[in-house]
């Protein structure tokens, strides 16, 4: 079976767990319907200012002909072009086109114009991105700083802390992820009460241990005062600040951030969501949420919808058990409707590696005859040709099950799991070895 690191591989990355807690907390694996925005680099900047949080004078731009103006209006000639593209890495990455990096120091408007026209409308491709990439639509060109030192700031709620925490580093700069591993006493942790929230001690303390200068100890306690009013005033799963810098002037700046939100506080937080660049997530995920359903996008062939995600978890699992490997993680949660369930098998099938779909779904609050007229609606309209396994238990199951034997369709219900799982992968086998040879691929029950 596969082990809790395994699944925590494949599902984990794309439900937005920070990278931060993946690497310095217990080790745990939570998926829920949850999910939280990833902003822009420039949207964070902007957020940053406006609570009171100093950062670099910086614009974004559309065109290389925007970006070239923007320069030309930041009173200085050491410049970077940063490609806005929600991945990490982005100075290592590459463009389809050919232009390398996606992060540019330059020394004149002429070359931001160069670097822009280079990014802008290319596709992106980072260690994260995968091999397809990620469009660049935007650059924000920003005034470029000499630092004396960097260290790394992270505000976010920590289960282990039951409430918020700051994570901190005198090494910032590079990804923390090798802080941790290198020097794992150089990262410290303050929690934060709930309730009282981060006091006028408590950031003295943090800028005490980061190693700040008794003189500038009051400037950078006031500015996580900001940054915790930013987290908790904005509903942010995550405000990170790598490098929080002294530059070569002794003043403290925010040279880059990463600001992750709560979507269930969308309806608090209308004017930060609005920014949120859907060109930048998987088409497949985003027509999963405008339908209430988590989906997450996997590398295998049989597509999975069930409800809860426990359930998810173990039909992955035994998947694996016997061989196959799970194209997709959806959960159709415990209130779906009818539509809905046609709608996520329109995502399924819409994925061309998925070669059989095992549906397995336990009927507490969810109704399995919902689930069925849902299956028969999609397999009906759709027209599919691909192998549908069902496993159904709990409310309302035998009703559901008449409705699948009399709709005609080549649909396969099983009672039981781990038989429902081995037909999943042997059907998705037949079809794969069919699919190569170039064959029609039929098949009767029962199998």
């Amino acid at each position: 079976m596969a082990s809790l690191l395994s699944r925590a591989a494949l599902a984990t990355e794309k439900l937005a767990l920070t990278k931060v807690s993946k690497v310095l907390s217990p080790a745990c694996v939570s998926i829920c319907q949850q999910r939280e925005l990833s902003v822009h680099e420039h949207v964070s900047m902007s957020l940053l200012k406006d609570a009171g949080v100093p950062v670099p004078n910086f614009g974004v731009a559309k065109s290389a002909e925007e970006a070239k103006q923007i320069a030309q209006d930041i009173t200085t000639n050491d410049l970077v072009v940063k490609a806005q593209v929600l991945a990490g890495g982005r100075g290592k990455g590459s463009f389809k086109g050919g232009y390398k990096g996606g992060v540019k120091l330059v020394y004149s408007p002429e070359e931001v114009e160069e670097s822009a026209k280079g990014m802008i409308g290319d596709f992106l491709i980072t260690k994260q991105t995968g091999a397809d990439g990620r469009i660049c639509n935007s650059v924000m060109i920003t005034e470029r700083k000499y630092t004396r030192k960097e260290y790394y700031i992270a505000f976010m709620n920590e289960r282990a802390f039951n409430g918020p925490v700051i994570i901190a580093s005198s090494e910032g700069g590079v990804n923390i992820e090798e802080t941790a591993e290198k020097n794992p006493d150089s990262i410290v942790k303050f929690p934060i009460d709930a309730v009282q929230g981060l006091t006028v001690e408590g950031s003295k303390n943090v800028a005490v241990k980061l190693g700040i200068h008794d003189t500038k100890v009051d400037e950078v306690a006031q500015i996580l005062l900001n940054l915790y009013k930013l987290f908790v005033s904005k509903d942010a799963s995550m405000v990170e600040i790598n490098p929080f810098a002294e530059d070569n002037s002794g003043n403290f700046v925010c040279l880059d951030a990463k600001l992750k939100f709560d979507d269930n506080a969308e309806f608090r937080q209308k004017a930060v969501f609005d920014q949120r660049d859907w060109s930048q997530e998987d088409a497949r995920e985003v027509a999963a949420a405008e339908y209430n359903l988590n989906y997450i996008a996997l590398d295998g062939d049989i597509g999975c919808m069930v409800n809860g995600a426990g359930l998810a978890m173990a039909t992955m699992d035994i998947i694996k058990l016997h061989g196959g490997s799970p194209a997709n993680f959806l959960d159709v949660g415990g209130g779906a409707t009818a539509h809905q369930v046609k709608e996520a098998f329109k995502i399924i099938t819409g994925d061309p590696k998925v070669n059989a779909i095992l549906v397995n779904i336990f009927g507490g609050i969810m109704r399995c005859d919902v689930i069925a007229e849902g299956i028969i609606a999609a397999a009906r309209e759709l027209n599919l040709s691909t192998p549908i396994v069902v496993r159904l238990q709990g409310t309302n199951v035998d009703e559901a099950k008449v409705m699948i034997g009399s709709s005609g369709l080549k649909i396969l219900p099983v009672d039981n799991l781990d038989e429902a799982a081995r037909l999943s992968c042997k059907l998705s086998k037949i079809v794969a070895v069919a699919r190569d040879a170039h064959l029609d691929v039929k098949f009767e029950m029962p199998i």
